[in-house]
């Protein structure tokens, strides 16, 4: 399981939440702001994954786009052009280097991952300990933690500049990090109706079998 399979997938099951409880400070608030509001969300991303020494392992830039529940994309397009995109049935990942589509049945490819299943349903209250962060940058962050201790990640934590989701932070239970901040965010755009459907290329090896 590729650490943009876990980052995909986690992301959209925080989206999904709307069974928060009601915010006690501002940080958490912004939060329940967020996911009771947002059904649809675009925004380039820059993902840099960082080992538990502090080194960069890895960077990379693209677009993300959602449509909740159960639909989302990412496009990977530096360093590597990569696509990763769920339909509400399968999920593709499509490496464009290697002339290869791999699909999966979402459900079970998702259930692989910290998150909860991308069927639609919500997301328990008592699943995350939430707690709000001290800042000193000017944005609210706001901390996500698995209440179940054999839980493959150790944390989630978000950053808002105002109403606007800016950053994310994921804790593996490695202790390694990734850094996913948003730019050029629109929140609630309408998206063509083709937006999250995918069709392989002719002449690209598929591996799996997608579901109907």
């Amino acid at each position: 399981m590729t650490m943009k399979k876990i980052i995909a997938g986690l992301f959209l099951s925080l989206l999904l939440v709307t069974g928060l409880s009601q915010a006690q400070s501002t940080g958490e608030d912004k939060l329940n702001q967020f996911v009771q509001h947002v059904e649809t969300f675009q925004a380039a991303f820059e993902q840099t994954v960082i080992d538990p020494e502090g080194q960069v392992m890895e960077q990379a830039q693209g677009l993300f786009v959602l449509s909740r529940p159960g639909k989302f994309r990412w496009d990977y397009e530096t360093p590597y052009p990569q696509k990763i995109v769920a339909d509400g049935k399968n999920i593709w990942f499509y490496d464009v280097d290697l002339e290869q589509v791999t699909v999966k049945s979402q459900q079970e490819a998702l259930a692989e991952t910290p998150a909860t299943l991308l069927s639609g349903e919500l997301v328990p209250e008592d699943k995350y300990n939430i707690n709000n962060l001290p800042s000193d940058d000017g944005l609210l962050w706001v901390e996500l933690t698995p209440k179940q201790t054999e839980s493959n990640f150790q944390a989630v934590t978000l950053a808002f500049d105002g109403d606007v989701l800016q950053q994310m932070i994921m804790r593996d239970s490695f202790d390694q990090r990734t850094r996913l901040t948003f730019t050029q965010v629109i929140e609630n755009p309408k998206f063509k109706q083709d937006m999250f459907k995918f069709t392989p290329p002719t002449g690209i090896d598929v591996v799996g079998e997608a579901q109907q």
